[in-house]
Parts: C-alpha cells; structure tokens; sequence
C-alpha cells in the first residue's frame, strides 16, 4: 500500500482543535460519526484490551445539560487564565476560542464522550494509568483525524472531569466506567485549516541522553 504523503501530511498538520468554526447549525448524521468511531476501533490498545467506550449524545436537552456542567466546571479556570494571558497572541487566540466553547458546548449537534470501561483507580501505579490512557487516547484522535477528512471538527477538553459525577448521573454511566474527555462534534465553517505554528523538531529532541 502506497500513501500520497502530501494528502496524509496535510490531514495530520492541519486536524486543528477546533472551537469557534463548529457549525453549530448544521445537523451531524449519525452514521458519519459512526464511521468515525469505526476506524478508532483499529487503534492500538495496550495488551489488545479494547477497553475504549464512546458515549455519543445527540438528544438536544442532554447536549444542554452537559454544556452547563462544562461550563460550571471551566468557569473559574478559564476565567483566570485568560486574565493571565491578556489576549494577546496565539495563547491569547486559545483561551478566547476556549472561553467562548464554555458558553457554546451544549450547542454543538453531536457531544462524544470516551470512556474506559473497567479500568484502574486514579491510585494505580503510573505504569497502570499510562497504559490505560495509552489504550484510549490513540482511538480519540484517529477519531478526531477521521472527523477532519469528513469535514468535520472537534477539540479534545477535560474540564467536565471536575464535574464527572454529574456527568456520570445525568447519562446513566455505570460505576465500572471511566470518562477520559469530552469533545464536540460539528461540522467546521469551512476547511481551509493550517498547520500551526510550532518550534522546529531540534529545540525539543534529545539523542542517546538528555
């Protein structure tokens, strides 16, 4: 199997987190997000668990609810972290773009939660943890990248974390089951995406030793 690397590298450059350009209008049939969570199946998993779950809410009052909770739980965070940042340049762009999804989450047509199913306690050894998150976290972004080649757009946020209690209470989540992120899942006002602006490889990579 050849790839075009043009095209692979332009989907994996330019699959952005996208806030303020969600098409919050625009209806999200479900079986394109079931494509999408199709080949996120084919992600590796530590010890081929296959532990990922996703819970997906369509249903408008669940969609409002979740973006109150996510909103309460962001409120105060990105409040001071935007004072922080003072607007100003890429960061500043960030925290605008992450405030405005604060207000905006319980609108997005489609809310993808992935969970874990059976995991490790947050006490666990860091050996444990990381292989859990590792089990999950590659599924979640060959998700986000399979949104982008459809058109569609999406942000991985934690903030509801704060608040998974409720989360887990409103949607019926049983206690064998973990929540690990919650994304918004639109269709993007256009998908003229660029790469972003990033230090080059050197000034990040060691060799052999630190």
């Amino acid at each position: 199997m050849e790839f075009d690397l043009a095209i692979t590298d332009a989907l994996l450059s330019t699959t952005r987190a996208v806030r303020k350009r969600l098409d919050l209008n625009r209806a999200v049939p479900r079986d394109v997000v079931m494509d999408c969570i199709r080949l996120s199946m084919q992600a590796p998993t530590a010890s081929n668990s296959q532990i990922w779950r996703w819970l997906l809410v369509d249903d408008p009052a669940k969609r409002a609810a979740l973006g109150e909770i996510y909103r309460d739980a962001g409120r105060d965070y990105l409040a001071a972290s935007a004072a922080t940042t003072k607007g100003e340049g890429q960061m500043g762009r960030v925290m605008d773009s992450a405030l405005w999804l604060a207000e905006n989450m319980g609108k997005a047509p489609v809310i993808a939660i992935p969970c874990i199913e059976g995991g490790f306690g947050q006490g666990a050894p860091i050996a444990m943890l990381a292989s859990q998150y590792a089990s999950i976290y590659p599924a979640v972004w060959s998700f986000q990248l399979a949104l982008r080649a459809r058109g569609l757009g999406s942000t991985l946020t934690t903030l509801h974390l704060l608040k998974a209690g409720e989360v887990a209470a409103l949607l019926d989540l049983p206690d064998t089951v973990q929540q690990v992120a919650m994304l918004p899942v639109a269709y993007t006002i256009g998908t003229n995406f660029k790469p972003a602006e990033r230090p080059a490889p050197e000034t990040i990579v060691h060799w052999n030793a630190w």
